[in-house]
């Protein structure tokens, strides 16, 4: 299985970068994880909805170059749908089961995705109501993506 993460930005915190590290370097027996980065668009201060709209269509396009054609698309979005890990872990399993092997999960930038890339995307997944910096956000997706495989495949990990 080939998983893709784009997410919009760059991540300059020390601890972030190796917390995700870890959790790469954890998921290889299980997938090939890569991780892309798009950049950001500047957001004017004070923007307007119009204005915020446009640094999100512009974030999407970047976005989009990125999803391999017949790709399996999950969007993070507030409003998606919420799974348990043990859910995650079904479904990865099912998708591999599909014949599904090239997975993308995308993670938008501080104002979100827009609508085009939620309309592309097979799955849009919620970790919740709560609000999370996106930069967190990678370090939270491959963290659940290792336990979804450590769940797969019957071995133990912490709870």
């Amino acid at each position: 299985m080939h998983i893709n993460i784009i997410a919009v930005g760059k991540i300059k915190e020390k601890y972030l970068i190796a917390g995700i590290n870890e959790y790469l370097k954890r998921l290889k027996p299980y997938a090939k994880v890569e991780v892309t980065e798009v950049p950001d668009e500047r957001e004017p201060e004070n923007a307007s909805a119009a204005e915020q709209e446009l640094v999100r269509e512009r974030e999407g396009e970047k976005i989009l170059r990125h999803i391999k054609q017949g790709a399996t698309v999950v969007a993070l979005a507030i409003d998606g749908k919420m799974l348990s890990s043990e859910g995650l872990a079904d479904q990865l399993r099912n998708w591999a089961l599909q014949g599904k092997s090239e997975l993308c999960f995308v993670i938008g930038g501080s104002l979100g995705l827009p609508k085009k890339v939620l309309e592309r995307a097979d799955l849009q997944l919620s970790f919740g109501k709560m609000t999370f910096p996106h930069q967190l956000m990678r370090l939270i997706m491959v963290e659940q993506l290792y336990r979804a495989f450590k769940i797969n495949r019957g071995e133990k990990y912490h709870k």
